[in-house]
């Protein structure tokens, strides 16, 4: 009977461990309750909790042990986040770092194949990838082979030799530009020494990596004068930077000239004032732009009387037009005009012009 009461007792004892216990599971999820002197018979204690980061490091440091792994909480990257333009190419160093296993954290440069090389993984193909397509694709592969569970890897590119930032035209110092951090388009201008003496201010930005392609900018004179057009440059871009357009003024004016205009348009009167007004023996009648088109020269009379007694709007100007003065009383000249105009503009000194 002393032995029945005993067993009750043992068996009473076993379902009072294990209310504790899952009492403990109900409360904290995975927490586990060890008894300091468990009584003989009862469940087996479990294994202390092992941390997340614990479980990674052993996970990639391959010490053989039994136990079974516990997965880092992966970080979920949001699928709005803008997708990095700068495609890995031959020759860039990229730093390679997984969360929580500093043992495949490594630095690799990019070979003529486009291939790096990491730990575990062996060889993997990046070239011509973005920094995110790198990064999921070191995911997969650390993945797959099973060296991490859940792997997060972040790819930071040290050294960017595949892509810089060409500048083309009328700067000092055409040529390619390192592009690594933020580069604002003024900075890349001042790198590259500035603005040439007959340099345009209509900036152009060809961006292969966007689907506008190509962005158009009317910068200042002074670039410091407004910095709203002072955009930020892509790893890739291409800006251009063109001849300023010019505007011949020849025949009875006080200075014949080519007017370099930098920025803007310039318009009849304008142009006739910055070459130093008509003499007062010009034919104002007489007076005609002359044009390229496709199909040759052609010729435009210009009421300038009108223009300048507010009868008639004035006239704007295009690149590389022609504003003829002819001399008052030379038919011959006036007949010949054209001719004479052109061979006139093509030994005109150039002067920059700012209306």
């Amino acid at each position: 009977m002393g032995f029945g009461r005993f067993g009750v007792s043992r068996y009473v004892g076993s379902l009072g461990m294990v209310f504790v216990l899952l009492s403990g599971f109900a409360s904290s999820g995975w927490a586990q309750q060890t008894p300091a002197s468990p009584p003989e018979g009862s469940l087996p204690a479990l294994p202390p909790a092992e941390s997340v980061a614990e479980a990674a490091l052993r996970s990639g440091s391959g010490d053989g042990g039994s136990a079974e792994t516990v997965s880092p909480k992966r970080v979920d990257i949001p699928e709005n986040r803008p997708t990095s333009s700068l495609h890995l190419g031959q020759g860039d160093l990229i730093e390679i770092s997984v969360y929580n296993v500093a043992e495949l954290s490594t630095k690799a440069r990019v070979s003529s194949a486009g291939d790096i090389y990491l730990p575990l993984v062996d060889y993997v193909h990046v070239g011509g990838l973005t920094v995110d397509e790198a990064q999921s694709l070191i995911q997969k592969r650390l993945e797959d082979g099973g060296f991490v569970r859940g792997a997060h890897v972040t790819l930071f590119v040290a050294e960017s030799t595949s892509q810089g930032v060409t500048i083309l035209g009328e700067v000092n110092r055409p040529g390619i530009y390192p592009a690594m951090g933020e580069r604002k388009l003024y900075d890349l201008i001042s790198a590259a020494g500035g603005f040439s003496a007959t340099a345009g201010r209509k900036v152009s930005v060809v961006r292969p990596s966007s689907e506008s392609g190509t962005v158009t900018l009317n910068l200042p004179r002074n670039l410091a004068d407004d910095l709203k057009d002072d955009i930020e440059i892509l790893p890739g871009d291409t800006i251009s930077v063109p001849r300023a357009p010019v505007i011949y003024v020849v025949g009875d004016v006080g200075r014949p000239a080519g007017l370099l205009v930098d920025n803007g348009s310039l318009t009849v009167l304008q142009a006739l004032a910055l070459a130093g007004g008509a003499n007062h023996t010009a034919k104002m009648s007489g007076v005609r732009i002359i044009r390229k088109s496709p199909t040759g020269m052609t010729e435009t009379r210009v009421p300038l009387k009108k223009i300048l007694e507010a009868k008639s709007p004035d006239l704007t100007l295009q690149a590389d037009d022609i504003l003829f003065v002819p001399l008052s009383g030379m038919r011959q000249a006036a007949a010949q005009g054209l001719n004479a105009a052109v061979a006139a503009a093509s030994g005109l000194a150039v002067v920059a012009a700012h209306p």
